[in-house]
């Protein structure tokens, strides 16, 4: 008997697991990159992304239930290699003034590649007639968009600068 093709739906369902998988990770890594950070405004940008997050989930888990599906991740080697490249901007340029700029440049990795798969999957579920899964991306990129534009703000205002000067 042969196997049936697979469809939107199924690259729906395993698009969503990858991100729930990738935010389930976030929220592990930004209480590290806050400690990691200098700056008093990126710690609280860390600080306010890790409660935006936890909604992030919230909203993922609500899409699984509205798909009749488990909330369950799926390994993402993609954000797991950012998030690794993070760690390593922590070990090597903690403490220096170049820090703040490179932790900017990590949690800006992430945040765009977030809003590649939202933007993605709010799309797929517009044409898959799933107009409460659309809302809730649209939500979460709308946050993940504001995160990468203050994220360019603490950049331009400051990091980049002192890590230029040292």
């Amino acid at each position: 008997m042969p196997t049936k093709e697979k469809g939107l739906e199924d690259l729906f369902h395993d698009t969503l697991r990858d991100i729930y998988y990738a935010e389930r990770k976030i929220l592990k890594a930004l209480p590290k990159m806050a400690r990691g950070a200098s700056s008093m405004e990126l710690k609280a940008a860390f600080e306010k992304h890790r409660d935006q997050t936890e909604g992030h989930v919230e909203r993922l888990q609500q899409v699984f239930a509205l798909m009749d599906k488990p909330a369950k991740g799926k390994t993402c080697p993609a954000i797991d290699g950012i998030l690794e490249e993070g760690e390593e901007i922590l070990a090597d340029f903690k403490g220096t003034a170049a820090g703040d700029a490179g932790l900017i440049s990590a949690a800006q990795a992430v945040e765009h590649y977030e809003i590649t798969r939202y933007g993605t999957l709010r799309r797929w579920a517009e044409i898959m007639k799933m107009p409460e899964a659309a809302e809730l991306f649209a939500a979460t990129l709308a946050e993940e968009e504001t995160t990468d534009k203050d994220l360019t703000m603490l950049a331009d205002s400051k990091a980049n600068r002192q890590a230029l000067a040292a």
